[in-house]
């Protein structure tokens, strides 16, 4: 059997459905693989299992283990894409939000690589490692928006390459929680693992964690309730944007893992987390031609910005 995880409900104003809960806080996990965890009674409360219909709220404590599976080859699966741009080189997709980026324990034949593989008819570059095929960055499983694969390992190591030497844009959106002082920001503070709940990242002392820079900007404003930004990322940690927005008291819409609450003024609760990977600017790793490539806003990304605006508009 996998390792055992704890976890402790926060930021829960009454009760929720554990397997919801569970899915919002391991977003590695594919929602079914964790249906399938309740049904093998290795979610426990006190010791006890516990039904994924059960209650949860906060303040509880969980643990979690998930079974080892056996390693499996990867084929491919038909699963649509929205292919943003497209050469002999690589390939960018608006990924969904919902989807994983690559397999892991606990996830199914459902993750990008499986559709890459099979829009790509098995073309992919395998200096990630074969269960890793093309994949040269992450995504979060509820962030949507942009993001790129190697056909070849030439274009691999390039992107690779253009990635570690922070010679490309990264821009996001996000709706927040609160109203920034200012207009505009730069966060620069280190994220590493977080000291007791080992499934986080948190903002911590210099030296003790990898160095992270976040700068932000404020596109619109819903009261003082929440506010729509625009964020720049010059380095790729776990979770950035969501540990560096809510470690300056702004956690992401819909983000209960750091800090979001539930708010009963919103008439539709955040089906996820609010944030959207829109746009990536580089030059192309082969013929070094300019690129920019942007992912369309997703219809829940602005349905959510239009209840704001209704909800908190001046009178």
């Amino acid at each position: 059997m996998g390792e055992i995880r704890k976890i402790l409900v926060e930021n829960l104003a009454g009760r929720e459905r554990a397997d919801k809960y569970l899915a919002e806080v391991l977003p590695e996990l594919s929602r079914s693989a964790i249906q399938r965890v309740f049904d093998a009674g290795e979610v426990r409360r006190n010791g006890i299992p516990l039904a994924k219909n059960a209650r949860v709220e906060e303040g509880d404590a969980l643990e979690f283990r998930m079974p080892e599976t056996g390693s499996e080859e990867l084929g491919p699966v038909s699963i649509p894409l929205e292919i943003l741009f497209e050469d002999q080189h690589l390939v960018a997709v608006n990924k969904a939000s919902g989807m994983i980026v690559h397999p892991g324990a606990g996830t199914e034949d459902d993750t990008l690589v499986h559709a890459l593989l099979a829009h790509c008819d098995g073309k992919l570059s395998r200096i990630g490692g074969d269960d890793r095929p093309g994949i040269v960055h992450r995504l979060d499983r509820e962030t949507s928006g942009v993001i790129l694969a190697a056909k070849t390992d030439q274009a691999h190591a390039a992107l690779a390459g253009i990635f570690a030497n922070r010679e490309i844009e990264r821009e996001y959106l996000a709706i927040v929680a609160g109203a920034p002082e200012l207009l505009s920001g730069s966060i620069r503070a280190p994220i590493g693992r977080h000291p007791v709940h080992r499934y986080k990242m948190s903002v911590v002392d210099e030296g003790e964690g990898r160095e992270a820079r976040t700068d932000w900007e404020k596109i619109e404003g819903y009261g003082k309730a929440y506010s729509l930004l625009r964020c720049k990322i010059f380095t790729g940690r776990t979770h950035q944007i969501r540990v560096h927005l809510s470690s300056e008291g702004h956690p992401v819409l819909g983000d209960r893992v750091y800090g979001f609450r539930t708010d009963p003024r919103l008439v539709k609760p955040p089906p996820r987390v609010m944030l959207h990977a829109i746009r990536l600017r580089f030059r192309h790793p082969i013929t070094n031609e300019a690129l920019e490539v942007t992912a369309p806003i997703p219809d829940d990304f602005r349905e959510q910005a239009e209840q704001l605006r209704k909800i908190f508009r001046a009178p």
